[in-house]
């Protein structure tokens, strides 16, 4: 008798066990170097999935050529679900319609797993520039018969378009400014040697709240519950310049079925579990896991929607 209930008791651990139990390491890479909001939403994800899949989960950094780096190291991984690629829209859905001659395809090379979070832009400039928010800013603009200098984080990029879209909507006379990347943008803008830049909310929230940077207006349908009192374009009469930042997980092609699910439902409870939630909300990232195939329609979407802009502005990536 004692032998059937140790048997039983056996069976009930074993039952409760997860199924999706893994053995060695799991790889995020991301296109990045440390301290930036890929990486830190990367760092989130990590810990959580560590306790999820059972296993250790690191961050990979590998910036460089323009996400190239990063994608073909996860592309000529092995399909197994241990080596994803975390990337922000770029990367995915413009660099197709920015370079003649990429080194990976998101249809060949890739399994979607997930969208992770979606990121807002923001238009911010200098504490000390006058305008109020961004309809003041292009009237501005048409005073000045050389127009207002606005960064962007290079050619191409999401901050850039933002402003391309800005410019198309209002007529506003707008002088593109490019930096390699948005930290020498954001010290260029707090130094006043250039107007304005759109960026990502995780990566601005902290110059916003510490007094070095004045939000104008966010690029997205909603306002940002970390910047209530700023109003969208659209609030502001602007339209047509939504711009979404998002970071999406995905894995080298071939990987399982199976196994794609199984990461997407481990993804789905670390972004609806605290503390990984609230640490991503406070960030200024939202949580909005989804389905593989909600993946896939994105990407496409997105890709068609930024490479006719790409294509009509006759914009070459550098």
């Amino acid at each position: 008798m004692n032998r059937l209930l140790l048997a039983l008791a056996a069976a009930c651990v074993l039952a409760a066990a997860p199924s999706h139990a893994q053995t060695g390491s799991m790889k995020i890479v991301i296109s990045f170097p440390p301290g930036g909001p890929v990486d830190f939403v990367a760092r989130v994800l990590a810990e959580g999935l560590s306790k999820e899949q059972n296993q250790t989960v690191v961050v990979d950094n590998r910036p460089g050529a323009n996400g190239g780096i990063a994608a073909q190291a996860v592309a000529k991984s092995a399909p197994d679900g241990n080596t994803l690629w975390l990337t922000s829209a770029g990367a995915a859905v413009m660099n197709p319609a920015l370079y003649d001659n990429l080194t990976y395809d998101m249809q060949r090379d890739f399994a979607p797993v997930t969208l992770v979070v979606n990121n807002s832009e923001v238009l911010v400039v200098n504490p000390a520039n006058p305008a109020r928010n961004a309809a003041e800013l292009v009237a501005m603009s048409k005073q000045k018969a050389d127009g207002l200098a606005i960064a962007s984080s290079g050619i191409g990029s999401m901050p850039h378009l933002a402003m391309e879209l800005m410019a198309d909507s209002t007529k506003a006379n707008l002088l593109h400014v490019p930096y390699k990347g948005a930290a020498p943008a954001l010290t260029d803008v707090m130094g006043n040697q250039v107007v304005g830049f759109f960026g990502d909310i995780p990566g601005l929230i902290g110059f916003v709240r510490g007094g070095k940077l004045k939000a104008l207006a966010i690029a997205a349908p909603k306002r940002s519950p970390l910047l209530p009192d700023v109003q969208t374009l659209d609030e502001q009469g602007i339209h047509g310049v939504e711009s979404n930042n998002w970071y999406a997980l995905f894995a080298p092609a071939k990987t399982p079925p199976a196994r794609i699910d199984e990461l997407n439902k481990a993804v789905r409870k670390v972004l609806t579990t605290e503390p990984y939630r609230a640490r991503l909300l406070d960030s200024g990232a939202e949580p909005m896991p989804g389905s593989a195939e909600e993946l896939i329609v994105l990407v496409r979407n997105d890709t068609a929607k930024w490479g006719k802009i790409i294509k009509d502005k006759k914009i070459k990536g550098e």
